[in-house]
């Protein structure tokens, strides 16, 4: 028996639509039949009420009419013969107290139905009863003439009678009828609530097919455009908000995953570059424990590249506080960085400057900045660093080609390039990288647009 309940509930879930049209449309069809059914019933009880009035009323004035042929003024009452009294007579019963005048002639004194007009007429009063004898019959009492003493409380009760086939077989008709009306009332119910739901369903079928067309990423197109009803829209607003923090956060993470490739080529460079070196030809313990010495500090390097890089892409991070010897990390970062035979690497400033921020995050706002100049410079690249009221500034110089005019405006924008077929290797990312690090530490990177000939970068940081 346990096991009949849970049948049930899993034959509903299987009955119950799948989709959202169907469950509307039973929603409305469930609605609307328990609305008829209420209806149907109130219609046809006042119906049945109604009909039965119409019996009584019919039955009391057929009453009335054989009332007038009975003479209660003398003792005994008598009944006055008239003409056409015979159809007057059909179903009629005619009591002196209980003294039974007259009957029908198909309803001797023993039948049923003259022992329930008896019943009636011993009560004396307007009074009407039903009762089954074949068919269902209707008995309405109408007194006649006043009271005398010792006869009951009229002088006499006529009874008619009648028989509630017809009526019933009016109301059963109407019955099917209202029961026909609300099949048909509750089959366009289904169907114009499926036509409407589908009709206002459409939108949402038309963005769904949209977005999946659509490409998160390069994809520029919107919900929110288009005639559509008001919750639409308010959907469709939604979801294009929705769709832009994806693709922020996506083109975060592409960034992010460029800056640390972009950051991470010099390091690896180097321990390939000392590899190679290394498996040339035989090496001595010296030498051996030299290029050990540079693998280790080219794997260190990248894993404070990784840790900076991943702190400052972390949402809402600032940068922890912390000092550094400004001229002591330039020159590591010089020395590790390889320039070019040609190009003569210089570092100047004063020896106690201290910079307000830690040295790795120092060490990576500079490093492109140095890796762009030594790429780009003729001759001579220099690191100059100076005080300044509120902290340090930190010049990158080099008599390169510099910056196009055209292209200063988009110089910090991710990705961007001014010439990306000058032979020259880079992704557009360093420079934006230097910039957002710069900032993490209430610092900036700006673009010196006055300098010529070359290009020059200020690295504005404050002092420790």
């Amino acid at each position: 028996m346990s096991a009949v309940p849970g049948l049930l509930a899993a034959s509903a879930r299987r009955c119950r639509p799948r989709t959202l049209r169907g469950r509307l449309s039973l929603i409305a069809l469930t609605t609307a039949a328990l609305v008829m059914v209420v209806l149907t019933v109130v219609f046809n009880t006042i119906v049945r009420q109604r009909l039965q009035q119409q019996a009584d009323d019919e039955l009391r004035t057929r009453a009335g009419a054989v009332a007038a042929t009975v003479d209660t003024r003398h003792h005994p009452v008598r009944v006055l013969e008239t003409p056409g009294d015979a159809a007057l007579d059909t179903n009629v019963w005619i009591y002196a107290g209980t003294q039974l005048l007259e009957h029908p002639s198909s309803a001797p004194p023993g039948d049923t139905v003259t022992a329930t007009a008896a019943r009636l007429a011993a009560h004396g009063g307007k009074r009407c009863a039903a009762m089954t004898a074949g068919d269902r019959i209707r008995l309405c009492a109408e007194p006649v003439g006043a009271a005398r003493p010792g006869t009951g409380p009229a002088a006499a009760v006529v009874v008619t009678a009648m028989d509630l086939a017809p009526y019933h077989a009016s109301a059963d008709t109407l019955l099917i009828a209202s029961l026909a009306l609300d099949a048909g009332v509750l089959a366009c119910t289904y169907a114009v609530t499926r036509l409407a739901v589908g009709r206002a369903l459409r939108p949402v079928r038309a963005m769904t097919e949209q977005a999946t067309r659509w490409s998160v990423v390069a994809s520029a197109q919107r919900f929110g455009a288009g005639d559509r009803p008001v919750e639409l829209t308010r959907l469709g607003a939604s979801l294009d908000e929705l769709l832009d923090r994806i693709r922020a956060v996506l083109r975060h993470e592409q960034q992010l995953t460029g800056e640390l490739s972009h950051e991470l080529r010099n390091p690896l460079a180097r321990i390939t570059a000392e590899l190679d070196w290394w498996q040339a030809r035989p090496r001595s313990a010296a030498e051996t424990r030299a290029t050990h010495t540079a693998i280790a500090d080219a794997a260190t390097s990248m894993r404070t590249i990784c840790d900076t890089v991943l702190d400052d892409a972390r949402a809402g991070a600032h940068t922890v506080p912390g000092t550094a010897d400004a001229m002591a990390v330039l020159r590591r970062l010089a020395a590790r960085l390889d320039a070019p035979g040609r190009i003569t690497l210089t570092v100047s400033g004063p020896d106690t400057l201290v910079a307000g921020v830690p040295a790795a995050l120092l060490e990576r706002i500079v490093a492109p900045l140095l890796d762009n100049a030594l790429r780009y410079a003729r001759t001579r690249v220099a690191l100059r660093v100076a005080p300044e009221p509120e902290g340090m500034r930190v010049a990158v110089v080099d008599d390169g080609p510099g910056v196009p005019a055209a292209f200063t405006a988009h110089l910090f924008q991710p990705g961007r390039r001014a010439d990306p077929e000058d032979g020259h290797g880079g992704a557009g990312l360093g420079l934006p990288l230097a910039r957002r690090l710069a900032r993490s530490a209430d610092g900036e990177v700006t673009h010196d647009a006055g300098h010529t000939p070359g290009t020059r970068f200020v690295v504005s940081l404050p002092a420790g």
